[in-house]
């Protein structure tokens, strides 16, 4: 599977944006889809995930701020942020694993990974 992560830019403290993940060659829905982010001078560190039978897992400090959806009609996955913070900027990653639930989290099981996308978020 190939992946293609878009829709990161500029945008205020407190507002939204939605970034996408959009997959070929294989149906996203064989798949659990995670976002990473890696902030300047930081680690990578896991922000969501929609597994393949619909499970859904977000890291703690961002609950109730982004919300993760599929659809399958368009081989998508979607990062909606909302309540945006200057700490949430950083560069977004989407990626692919057959990892049983329990570990999605761990950027080291995901096989297949789509290039970044930058999300700025600065008055």
């Amino acid at each position: 599977v190939q992946l293609q992560a878009s829709g990161g830019g500029l945008v205020l403290p407190g507002g939204s944006l939605t970034l996408s993940c959009a997959a070929s060659g294989s149906s996203i829905r064989s798949y659990t889809i995670g976002w990473f982010r890696q902030a300047p001078g930081k680690e990578r560190e896991f922000v969501a995930a929609f597994g393949w039978s619909g499970n859904t897992k977000y890291t703690d400090s961002m609950k109730g701020r982004f919300t993760i959806s599929r659809d399958n009609a368009k081989n998508t996955v979607y990062l909606q942020m909302n309540s945006l913070k200057p700490e949430d900027t950083a560069v977004y990653f989407c990626a692919a694993t057959t990892v049983v639930w329990g570990r999605v989290s761990e950027d080291a099981r995901y096989l297949y990974w789509g290039q970044g996308t930058l999300v700025t978020v600065s008055s």
